[in-house]
């Protein structure tokens, strides 16, 4: 199963790097609190809780961008597609753990244990597209 579309992993890389800057990142970095309440979580009342909920938002936000842009950038790099590929699914497998744990304690709007199958989506293909990760 790993790799067996892996002469198509540069457009993968391009497609996922995209998405995630589009849905996530570019969101979560310019209008945090708005991205959560399209995601159905509860948004703080209190000034001190929104503002760490914007800091947080707005954090995660800028990972997100900085890493779909050198996904983007990389993506037609056959030296650094093994470990882009790395990142990726390591990041996917942690994302359903976390999403898991949260419908578990629901501590999580439904819509979160939803992209629990999203996650676990981009990980299958992930390792569809993988190239030989041999470093």
């Amino acid at each position: 199963m790993i790799g067996l579309w892996s002469e198509q992993a540069s457009g993968f890389l391009v497609v996922v790097a995209l998405f995630a800057l589009v849905t996530l990142g570019l969101p979560m970095l310019v209008v945090p609190l708005t991205w959560a309440r399209w995601l159905r979580w509860p948004i703080p009342d209190a000034t001190d809780g929104r503002n760490l909920s914007v800091y947080f938002g707005r954090c995660l936000g800028a990972v997100i961008c900085v890493q779909a842009v050198v996904v983007l950038l990389a993506a037609d790099d056959v030296a650094l597609q093994p470990v882009l590929f790395a990142i990726l699914v390591g990041q996917f497998a942690v994302m359903i753990a976390v999403h898991v744990w949260g419908a578990l304690r629901q501590i999580q709007p439904l819509s979160e244990t939803l992209e629990t199958v999203g996650w676990a989506v981009l990980l299958v293909l992930a390792l569809l597209f993988t190239p030989d990760i041999s470093f």
